[in-house]
């Protein structure tokens, strides 16, 4: 008997069907607007696959993949050195250079997959087991095996969904927490979080805002993004190959693409000094919660100025100000993020190596392969 259930790959977000969106409601990383610019403007070693999944020629349920190719990024990350990281590199390199992503790598949460509520998930999953089964053979007719392919960032009570037999040989990891900032009901005003915060922190908040003196902080639109472009991209850089791990850069007009498209839905903010642009930061609006997107800074001038904390209580101030529930401060710096009040929200995914030697042993690799972070998370409230 033949299933009423199938998939099909998209490889433009144009082409998407109308019904998409009444699948992505609630996420705007799954939306056709947002996967739009994805095309127009995904890092150069990333392609973006879009599946859909049907019941009897009925969209049930939508999913994003992206396949990423190791080998063209210049460097994973130029800050730490060390055996470690040079294993892990050699490892990629080598052995894990062409990656499967369900999920969207430049974010941090559950931007992979979104079902209508009367689709079975473990058959929906099969169906997204299917479609990588068939993105897998397609790069392999082009020379490029799929070394690793992994589904990201789902919260503990989402990762139960795949203890289905199609994923049993697939090794479950936690990486890094995504960190979350919840606003209080009784918040209505910037003020009210500062008189939420002990002495310490709120000292804290006091010495980075005398700090900031003399930094303009202006909303960018379509024509400043434009114009600013090569500084915005030096400012980005400059972040991004300080990180401890890259797989992969922005292209360099990511954000013109952003803006064009989501419009209001995408905040841009612009820190200046004597008309100089020295950091910027970016936001998204995503239903109810705000989404902190990437940033950049001139680094001598953020130690000087707390430049990277000041953007952090302008993020909670302009959301608190226009009623948000919260705010995903995503990954990376955890103990300032901690500082202002976010708090650490485990995260999980699968993985699985197309060598079977490689993936049963894939539980001691993988510390290898995720750099270590150790921190000390904080309480600022009184």
């Amino acid at each position: 008997m033949t299933s009423p259930f199938s998939f099909q790959l998209f490889t433009s977000a144009i082409a998407l069907p109308l019904e998409w969106d009444t699948i992505a409601v609630t996420n705007l990383f799954l939306t056709r607007n947002y996967l739009q610019i994805l095309e127009k403007s995904a890092p150069s070693n990333m392609d973006c696959h879009f599946i859909g999944i049907y019941q009897d020629n009925q969209l049930k349920g939508i999913a994003l993949a992206q396949f990423l190719d190791l080998n063209q990024v210049p460097s994973y990350g130029a800050r730490d050195k060390s055996l470690k990281t040079n294993i892990r590199n050699f490892a990629f390199k080598n052995f894990g250079a062409h990656v499967l992503v369900f999920g969207n790598n430049m974010l941090t949460g559950q931007n992979a997959m979104a079902f209508a509520n009367d689709i079975p998930k473990d058959t929906a999953l099969q169906c997204i087991q299917q479609a990588s089964k068939a993105l897998e053979k397609k790069y392999k007719s082009l020379g490029k095996k799929v070394h690793i392919s992994t589904y990201k960032d789902f919260e503990k009570k989402e990762i139960s969904d795949f203890e289905i037999p199609s994923f049993k040989n697939y090794y479950r990891f936690s990486t890094q927490p995504s960190m979350l900032f919840f606003i209080k009901e009784s918040w209505k005003k910037e003020q009210d979080y500062i008189d939420a915060l002990s002495k310490k922190y709120r000292d804290q908040y006091k010495r980075a805002r005398k700090k900031a003196a003399g930094i303009e902080k202006r909303k960018l639109h379509l024509e400043d993004i434009i114009h600013f472009e090569e500084r915005i991209y030096e400012l980005y850089l400059h972040v991004a190959q300080n990180a401890p791990f890259n797989t992969f850069f922005l292209a360099k007009n990511h954000f013109q693409k952003l803006k064009e498209i989501l419009k209001d839905q995408f905040l841009f903010y612009g820190y200046f000094i004597d008309d100089e642009l020295i950091g910027f930061n970016t936001l998204l609006k995503n239903g109810n919660t705000m989404e902190t997107y990437f940033l950049g800074y001139d680094d001598l001038l953020q130690r000087e100025k707390m430049l990277y904390l000041n953007m952090l209580y302008d993020m909670i101030a302009y959301s608190i100000n226009k009623g948000f529930n919260e705010i995903v401060f995503a990954r990376t710096a955890l103990e300032i993020k901690s500082s202002v009040g976010a708090i650490p929200v485990e995260m999980q995914g699968l993985m699985r190596h197309s060598n079977p030697l490689i993936n049963r042993f894939m539980p001691l690799l993988f510390p290898y392969l995720e750099p270590e972070t150790i921190w000390q998370e904080r309480n600022p409230f009184k």
